[in-house]
């Protein structure tokens, strides 16, 4: 394989034949032609689910209190981030705050942490500036996500912290084809031939 698309976007394309990822914008966490894929829906939120819920099932204590530049436990989003062991957490994160044996770089301004350790930090108030937590992950066995592009169901699209942790969940999707270039209106659910 010549390119990974480990730090970018895949965008479902409207004639998606898998429903569980209609509308979906994954981010990619890992991609070689060895390991295959593996990347975290960030815009589907999780139904009935707040951070400190979560915690409380850990015992974990949320703080009241949150140090400048770090993500408000209160605030934190939760994301349906696959269909693959979706008991699994998954944090992505900035790379302000690493663990050494927990957290793995995606790239230069993201990170990938799945122990309690960063979730414990989060809720005390002192961990990244910007965090998405995930159940479940999206993964793919080699070559299957590149037979999954040839017939045109994702699109690869540029990453971004704004899509990831500042734009409102619901506008992810038109986000991230709009930074593509592409409008959403001009979009069909079917492809042709010529």
């Amino acid at each position: 394989m010549t390119f990974s698309l480990k730090g970018q976007l895949l965008v479902a394309m409207p004639d998606m034949e898998d429903e569980r990822f209609k509308d979906t914008v994954i981010y990619m966490c890992a991609h070689d032609e060895k390991e295959g894929a593996m990347g975290l829906v960030v815009n589907k939120r999780m139904p009935d689910l707040q951070f400190a819920d979560l915690m409380a099932q850990f015992d974990i204590k949320v703080s009241d209190h949150v140090e400048a530049g770090h993500a408000d436990p209160y605030k934190q989003p939760i994301v349906v981030g696959g269909p693959v062991e979706t008991g699994r957490g998954f944090v992505l994160h900035t790379p302000d705050y690493q663990t050494a044996d927990n957290s793995m770089d995606v790239d230069n301004n993201m990170c990938l942490s799945t122990t309690l350790d960063v979730l414990r930090s989060i809720a005390e108030g002192d961990g990244p500036e910007k965090a998405l937590l995930a159940l479940g992950y999206c993964g793919w066995e080699p070559g299957q996500l590149e037979s999954e592009l040839v017939r045109d169901g994702w699109m690869v699209a540029p990453a971004s912290d704004e899509i990831i942790f500042s734009t409102p969940m619901e506008q992810r999707y038109s986000k991230a084809l709009k930074d593509a270039g592409i409008d959403l209106a001009f979009l069909t659910p079917h492809s042709g031939n010529a």
